[in-house]
């Protein structure tokens, strides 16, 4: 191969010998310590090829000499662990709700189980603290649709509510303007009845009387006399001034317009059993549980 390199007079830099518009193309390899450091990679990683899984085959991959994946060293660790809890989770899993409220070590372990439990698999809706969302019910207060005794938290969530399983939580909002039930004025006289029970304030010129009745003859079947709620159907206490979905007018119009049926999933078969007790226990313990 012949060298057409060549100094440059004015910079005395070494060139190629190309130019293009007066602009010369300078001659400078990489450093040595470079290059050296560059081949080294290579062949570290031919190393690692061979030593490391690394190349994916049709329905696996190359295990390497060691066999060594982090995979598997995290299934080890969890073994190791769930072995080390083995016995206690054995004692919660057989111990009854109340036992374990009264047990200081059961309930100190199912709280700690339950927070992680809780964080991983219900955080997403209620919140990493259980404060909840508008449609997602807040678990510190004292606002249970369905109870907030550990063994009914326990049950809504082992089968959750509307969630197909053979013994969830039945029980939905009716459509009162989709279907047809009322008209839009009776919805709105409705809606602000519904926020005076809450002492909540009202449109002015609304019909007290008016709004009654309608409630009487379409909600008290479930909400009960008075809106107290009723926690077999789910039905929400309307008097207490905590709305899952809202207690604006526009909210409470669009609720009796639409309806609502959200669903709580059934945990059980997705949790092993003393995994749910423990998350009851926790649930239980944020402040709201009665």
């Amino acid at each position: 191969m012949t060298d057409h390199s060549e100094v440059d007079t004015v910079t005395g830099k070494s060139t190629t010998g190309h130019e293009w518009d007066g602009i010369k193309e300078l001659n400078t390899p990489l450093p040595r310590w470079w290059v050296i450091s560059f081949y080294l990679t290579i062949i570290w990683s031919i190393g690692y090829w061979i030593v490391y899984p690394a190349w994916p085959l049709i329905s696996s991959h190359t295990t390497g000499l060691l066999g060594y994946s982090t995979r598997a060293s995290l299934a080890v660790e969890l073994a190791n662990l769930e072995a080390l809890r083995g016995e206690k989770m054995a004692a919660l899993a057989a111990a009854s709700l109340a036992d374990i409220e009264k047990d200081p070590a059961l309930l100190a372990l199912a709280r700690a189980k339950g927070r992680t439990v809780f964080g991983d698999n219900c955080a997403p809706c209620h919140g990493s603290g259980g404060a909840g969302a508008k449609g997602f019910p807040n678990l510190n207060d004292d606002d249970w649709l369905w109870g907030g005794t550990l063994d009914q938290i326990m049950q809504t969530i082992q089968f959750g509510a509307r969630s197909g399983h053979a013994k969830t939580h039945e029980g939905q909002m009716l459509a009162f303007g989709k279907d047809g039930v009322l008209k839009p004025d009776e919805i709105v006289t409705v809606a602000n009845y519904v926020r005076s029970l809450s002492g909540l304030p009202t449109r002015k010129g609304f019909d007290a009387a008016k709004g009654e009745k309608i409630f009487a003859e379409n909600c008290v079947a479930c909400h009960g006399d008075g809106g107290k709620g009723n926690q077999e159907l789910g039905a929400p206490n309307l008097t207490d001034k905590i709305w899952l979905y809202g207690s604006d007018e526009a909210s409470l119009i669009e609720t009796i317009s639409q309806g609502r049926a959200g669903v709580m999933p059934a945990w059980e078969g997705r949790l092993d059993p003393a995994t749910i007790k423990a998350m009851a226990v926790y649930v239980h313990s944020l402040g709201g549980g009665k």
